[in-house]
């Protein structure tokens, strides 16, 4: 039979669960404690560890390759400790955040699928609090970056931003009220695998014509390869450039040759930058943010990327003319926003860690007092008994 107690432990805990954890994100950049902690942002190709402080200031950071993927996940998870246990040298760490490429279930517990990594359901937060001993939360990096754009950069004030990350591919990221909409089962925000073309370019994904197949690094670099490599008359700079090497264009060439009027490079920068107005109307359609902030490796192009995203959501968004448009601006942070908004989500669980220290610390000077004033009866009570 249940007892009041229990009912009453069963109903806090059922509260417990009830308050989200959007709820608590809400609150903690104002209530959560000022102090260092370590964001980790971790992609295909390096993996980057900073420390933090409550203005979203970075202290010192360091960066590393990523572990070869065919490696197993205890590579990029010593890899990450040892970077840690670096920072931990010279700094007073309280928690850290990890943003990582890939899809983090709703709890922030475990890696479901890393596309880059032998990550396939590894409780990676778990792994790292043991051998860390400090509190360790793990998000989505669009996630993370999103929220340090709200924090400390472009999305400054705003009700609801919608975060978009442009690199290899795309991601992105939904805050509401303050709150990351990381779903139901936390992998909201994937808008890169969208389908835009139907039967068009094949994507990892195992898809046809997802949205970043148009709009990304990935489809800047392709179709300027396939330009160089049919010879053709636009492409004359780029392949005088790259001495003939077609495998040799990347992204940040094609953003230089653009800079400087190459006409080619700045027509693939228009096309990608209306299939990048065309999503961003689609999203408006769905989710209707007061801004978009665009991050990520290709918004290096500023506005030669953002200009005709701009140009093609005005032409494509639905009910134009007869409602307010979002913002589209480019996100402020660059490449240190994921490592600094897992720096400063961590600082939720630091909070807690040090309330569960304080309360242990608590409870051992309560038994200390309690065992004190048992010692003292004792010998109060020897003292006073005659001797036989």
């Amino acid at each position: 039979m249940s007892t009041y107690r229990d009912l009453a432990h069963r109903s806090t805990a059922r509260a417990t669960v009830l308050r989200t954890v959007g709820t608590r994100e809400r609150r903690s950049h104002l209530s959560a404690p000022r102090v260092p902690t370590v964001g980790i942002d971790i992609g295909g190709t390096k993996v980057m560890a900073g420390v933090v402080d409550a203005d979203g200031t970075i202290l010192e950071h360091l960066r590393t390759e990523t572990p070869d993927k065919s490696k197993s996940p205890k590579v990029v998870e010593d890899t990450i400790v040892e970077l840690v246990l670096d920072l931990s040298d010279r700094h007073d760490v309280h928690a850290v955040g990890i943003g990582a490429a890939g899809w983090v279930d709703a709890d922030r517990s475990r890696v479901l699928f890393a596309p880059h990594l032998a990550w396939r359901d590894e409780p990676l937060r778990d792994a790292l609090a043991a051998r860390l001993a400090v509190p360790v939360m793990v998000d989505n990096d669009a996630n993370t970056a999103a929220w340090a754009e709200w924090r400390f950069g472009a999305g400054r004030g705003e009700d609801h931003l919608v975060m978009i990350t442009l690199g290899t591919g795309i991601g992105g990221a939904i805050l509401e009220d303050g709150r990351v909409k990381r779903g139901k089962y936390g992998v909201a925000g994937e808008f890169g695998h969208m389908q835009v073309v139907p039967g068009g370019h094949r994507c990892p994904c195992g898809n046809r014509g997802c949205w970043e197949q148009y709009s990304s690094g990935n489809a800047l670099v392709r179709e300027a390869r396939e330009l160089a490599a049919a010879d053709s008359p636009v492409a004359y700079n780029i392949i005088e450039r790259v001495k003939g090497n077609v495998h040799e264009i990347t992204g940040p060439l094609i953003t230089e040759l653009a800079r400087e009027g190459d006409a080619m490079c700045i027509e693939l920068f228009q096309d990608i930058g209306q299939w990048l107005g065309v999503g961003i109307a689609n999203l408006a359609a769905a989710l209707d943010p007061s801004c978009f902030a665009i991050g990520g490796g290709v918004s290096a192009a500023d506005d030669l990327l953002i200009g005709p995203a701009r140009d093609a959501f005005r032409r494509q968004l639905t009910g134009r003319g007869y409602r307010p448009e979002a913002r589209i601006v480019k996100a402020q942070l660059g490449p240190e926003a994921g490592m600094v908004g897992a720096a400063d989500l961590a600082r939720l669980v630091a909070r807690r860690f040090r309330r569960a220290n304080r309360r242990r610390a608590e409870r051992h000077e309560r038994y200390e007092r309690y065992a004190q004033a048992i010692r003292s009866t004792r010998t109060t009570t020897s003292e006073q008994e005659p001797p036989s």
